[in-house]
């Protein structure tokens, strides 16, 4: 065999492990988007649980019903937050937001997003290797088959072994993208209820903090 040439059992073997190596991924990438889906899930619960002992107390706190999403209750609080910084007559309620301001201080790891952006985004993007691993599977097999014999028959026997990992590939994708687009809007939405609290926190402290008559009397 001249020396350009690869070894024909190099092929066959890489051949042979590229569909299980693509449904080994899939698998890891299913767990990889439940556990995405879990990480979204607790961080909406401590927004929530923050923004409720944020607004806890102020005249007409929205109450919503269990059953609620949590991105719904975030934006109700988030909106019971906007009316009290909104109505400055209501002194009582912007004192007692002002002085429990250190609980949103004290529980901000919860804003931190690059993390899981960054983890959500690579999973979402590998989607696409899939059916190109499936594609390189055939292309090996193939090439096995060429190394050794140019027959057509040879080629021919093979082809059923080479077409598979393409199959696997396309329905790994198939099923991931569906998976996907399933979570798509909790990501996002989670997205969209940490920029609004960012907004309204920063929103919150430079109002109450510079607004307030109790804080101007103190700096008085």
């Amino acid at each position: 065999m001249p020396a350009a040439a690869i070894d024909e059992s190099l092929l066959s073997s890489l051949a042979g492990l590229c569909t299980y190596v693509i449904v080994a991924a899939f698998a890891l990438h299913l767990a990889l988007f439940f556990w995405l889906w879990l990480w979204a899930r607790r961080d909406l619960k401590q927004i929530a649980s923050a923004l409720f002992d944020f607004t806890r107390g102020i005249n007409h706190q929205s109450i919503l019903d269990s059953t609620a999403h949590l991105s719904d209750q975030i934006d109700a609080f988030l909106a019971d937050v906007n009316d009290v910084l909104d109505d400055t007559s209501r002194v009582e309620d912007r004192s007692g937001l002002l002085r429990r301001m250190s609980i949103l201080d004290e529980k901000r790891r919860y804003l931190s997003s690059m993390s899981f952006e960054t983890i959500y985004n690579a999973a979402r993007t590998m989607i696409e290797a899939y059916p190109l691993a499936g594609i390189l599977g055939t292309i090996l097999a193939i090439g096995a088959a060429l190394q050794q014999s140019a027959t057509i028959s040879a080629i021919v026997a093979r082809f059923g072994d080479a077409i598979w990992s393409t199959g696997v590939g396309l329905m790994a994708a198939i099923v991931l993208l569906f998976v996907h687009s399933l979570l798509e809007p909790r990501f996002s939405r989670l997205s969209e209820n940490r920029l609004h609290v960012r907004e309204t926190v920063a929103r919150a402290k430079r109002e109450l903090s510079f607004h307030n008559p109790q804080s101007q009397q103190e700096r008085g």
